[in-house]
């Protein structure tokens, strides 16, 4: 049987872009978050430092660079977070001018998830104000379709463009919003459809259209309705961002070996539960703490990004976790046709990129995954 591949999610704020300079002073990226975090515990790891530098991932010589690395590791292509509004692009330069214009950019397989939520000010966020929406993400029809047919022109078409049976992969992160927005599931079913006939008729085929079921969960706890709102609109595929872990105290951190194991049993419960085939997806961590203010007091606040710090978040533990869920993802029980991990999300504390202290050893932990070893 041949073994599924990987692709990693991939978060574009490492890089200048004219609304973060509006929000946040001129040159501003995440990495200015990253540089300040600080321990709020013993034992905290904190702040993290990548190992290659605060690179500008606008420019094609850097994605060059994460492109190579990711391939000689066992990832096989990236998910790119994409944001686009009314008004247009946000954290765009990074696929647009650094990947696309990459030289080795062909060779790497890429897709695109629309993450139609609002841009919050996580940056960082305060107990007394907690993350404020900077603007609006809600769409119409209008708007729909003028930003999926950007999709369309500037992404679905490439010949490195991920496909699931042959189908182009379109991820929208929060489909319950749109359809609040698009005014109820029967015109929510018509845009999706008129988007089916245009991917169509750019001669690209059929699209394997995906979302987070989690997401819904916001809306309904009844797992029937969720597969019942799913499926009326048309949704193929099913995927996760994070391990849904529910604690029953308010401790500050948890083992990292909780954590996964933990997150392997929702797994299989959503392999079970949901209509849609669900795509296994990995965490090497979680730790939101950078995105809070520095001088203030940590604790577990159970909202976001004030949550428990997972903790023992080592390449060997990773491993073990991955090795579980490569595991699973490749058994009879799953229908996952491939698997997800998050390549750059450092002031999340989940990440695969290189680091100071464990360098390449979470990349390393794939690749020996992914060889069989």
């Amino acid at each position: 049987m041949k073994k599924k591949e990987v692709y990693a999610y991939y978060f574009p704020n490492w890089h200048v872009d004219p609304l973060n300079e509006k929000w946040h002073g001129k040159g501003w990226t995440e990495w200015e978050v990253t540089k300040c975090a600080r321990a709020r515990f013993e034992g905290h790891h904190q702040p993290l430092i990548p190992k290659w530098g605060y690179l500008d991932e606008a420019d094609p010589a850097v994605m060059e660079k994460k492109i190579s690395t990711a391939k000689r590791y066992g990832v096989d292509g990236f998910i790119f977070d994409m944001y686009y509004y009314e008004d247009g692009p946000y954290r765009c330069r990074c696929i647009d001018e650094g990947f696309l214009k990459a030289k080795n950019c062909e060779d790497f397989k890429f897709a695109v998830m629309w993450c139609n939520h609002d841009p919050i000010y996580a940056h960082p966020s305060g107990r007394m104000n907690i993350s404020p929406s900077l603007m609006s993400s809600a769409v119409t029809s209008e708007s729909f379709r003028r930003i999926t047919d950007v999709f369309i022109e500037k992404y679905f078409g490439k010949k490195n463009y991920i496909r699931v049976d042959g189908k182009i992969l379109f991820i929208i992160y929060n489909v319950a919003k749109m359809i609040k927005e698009l005014g109820g599931v029967e015109n929510t079913v018509k845009e999706f459809n008129f988007l089916r006939e245009r991917v169509r008729a750019a001669g690209l085929g059929e699209m394997e259209l995906a979302t987070l079921p989690a997401i819904i969960e916001d809306i309904t706890k009844d797992k029937n309705e969720i597969n019942k709102i799913i499926t009326s609109v048309g949704i193929d595929l099913g995927v996760r961002y994070w391990w849904p872990v529910k604690y029953d105290d308010d401790r500050l951190t948890v083992d990292y070996n909780d954590f996964w194991k933990s997150g392997l049993e929702a797994t299989e419960e959503d392999t079970r539960i949901y209509d849609v085939p669900m795509v296994v997806h990995m965490m090497s961590g979680l730790d939101q703490s950078p995105r809070t203010i520095q001088s203030e007091t940590y604790e577990n606040l159970n909202v976001y990004p004030w949550y428990a710090v997972v903790v023992n978040c080592t390449p060997e533990n990773f491993y073990q976790a991955f090795k579980e869920y490569y595991k699973f993802a490749n058994s009879d029980k799953s229908k996952s046709p491939f698997i997800t991990v998050i390549w750059n999300e450092w002031t999340e504390g989940n990440y695969l990129e290189p680091e100071k202290k464990y360098g390449y050893k979470f990349l390393k932990a794939i690749k020996k995954v992914t060889e069989g070893k």
